[in-house]
């Protein structure tokens, strides 16, 4: 039988007329009926669902698809439409609003710009374990394998209303938190505890929730959880990323229960993590990727292929092998989100970039008729900081 999987996505609100981020997840939220698989998050523009619990990418696939209409029908009876996507266009910053909760408010006080800023969403997959010191093992025998899984996602290539020449923005926001990108190696769940306790004893965070790292073993579940990508405007891709990740963990499994390797959790070579997950968030699918195996630069297509035939065995196991192989195929002949999206940016402007991201996160792959708002043509270089075009601090377009 099949590792158990389940999947979190967190999806922007945006005014179905002008296409902004506006902080109405309340709204959203409140037309769900009080839905335990759907919650706040930090700032009042995201709302997060929770998948159940499944044996295979048929039936994930049909959860996601289900809640997505769902959380689409409760925002358009409020004037409002949802997206899955690491960051949308059109977006403007107000600090220090986050969502009314003593923990947020903690995190928008200390935290300042980077909880202000932090109007990202992102797509998390957990996949079951046996225990926690396999968990924390295995966190470390996959890490090198996690930045092909961001250029997988990467959706997120523009920022206050600018293109920012990444394909995943979003993970170069994230990386600000003091607790993010590669995890690093630990012997057991022993020695990953104790760094937590002591990140949380020296003040660094507030609790083990906010251990941000591109994988980790969840504090209350027994799973290992991905964290490096962005959330997908299709359902597909995630499904995607879900059955690569569920092959990567068992294979992982499978090589560290090998007589030889038994006791070996790490080379001890992981220095290069960062620059890998930087790469990845660049180039997305239409540049290089650091290869895992080698370390050497070569084209994206070229690493993810690499990977579907190291994981073909524990694809096959698990029944997922054909419908990883054609999604990923599929994907790399229609290209990343951010390469689809700067292109339509280019042909149409952002407001066509809006119509797109949001009818495709309802499962439409051609978008309604133009939003109502007029807006300028896409920036084409770099946004300064404080955003563009830069608003005064009340004003109230925010996430």
């Amino acid at each position: 039988m099949a590792v158990r999987i389940g999947l979190e996505e967190e999806f922007h609100v945006l005014d179905i007329g002008s296409g902004r981020l506006v902080p109405r997840a309340d709204a959203v939220l409140g037309r769900l009926h009080l839905r335990s698989d759907f919650t706040a998050e930090l700032q009042r523009s995201a709302v997060e669902w929770n998948s159940r619990v499944h044996a295979s990418l048929d039936s994930l696939h049909a959860d996601v698809v289900k809640a997505r209409l769902r959380l689409d029908a409760a925002a358009a009876g409020v004037g409002l439409a949802v997206v899955a996507a690491g960051t949308v266009p059109l977006a403007r910053v107000t600090p220090g609003d986050p969502t009314p909760n003593p923990r947020y408010a903690h995190m928008a006080d200390e935290y300042r710009q980077v909880a202000d800023e932090h109007l990202v969403c992102s797509a998390q997959v957990h996949v079951d374990v046996t225990d926690r010191d396999s968990a924390v093992r295995i966190m470390c025998a996959v890490s090198p394998w996690l930045p092909p899984l961001l250029a997988l996602s990467a959706s997120s290539p523009f920022w206050l209303g600018a293109d920012t020449g990444y394909a995943s923005w979003r993970s170069m926001l994230w990386q600000r938190w003091p607790t993010s990108g590669p995890a690093g190696c630990f012997a057991g769940a022993d020695a990953y505890d104790a760094t937590v306790t002591d990140l949380v004893r020296g003040g660094v965070i507030s609790d083990p929730g906010m251990i941000y790292y591109d994988v980790r073993p969840s504090d209350h579940q027994r799973t290992l959880e991905l964290r490096i990508c962005d959330a997908c405007p299709r359902a597909e891709t995630v499904v995607l990323i879900a059955g690569l990740f569920r092959a990567l963990v068992e294979d992982a499994r499978a090589r560290l229960e090998e007589p030889a390797r038994r006791g070996v959790h790490c080379d001890g070579r992981h220095e290069w993590l960062r620059a890998a997950d930087w790469r990845a968030a660049r180039a997305g699918l239409e540049g290089d990727l650091v290869n895992p195996v080698t370390r050497r630069a070569e084209p994206a297509p070229a690493v993810l292929r690499g990977m579907l035939r190291r994981l073909r065995p524990a694809l096959e196991a698990a029944g997922d092998w054909d419908t990883v192989r054609v999604l990923m195929e599929e994907t790399l002949a229609r290209g990343s989100a951010a390469h689809r999206l700067r292109r339509i940016a280019e042909a149409n402007g952002l407001p066509a970039v809006v119509q797109t991201l949001v009818a495709e996160t309802r499962g439409e792959r051609a978008p309604k008729p133009a939003l109502r708002a007029v807006h300028r043509p896409v920036a084409t270089t770099r946004p300064p900081s404080a955003g563009a075009p830069a608003p005064g601090r009340g004003e109230a377009v925010h996430g």
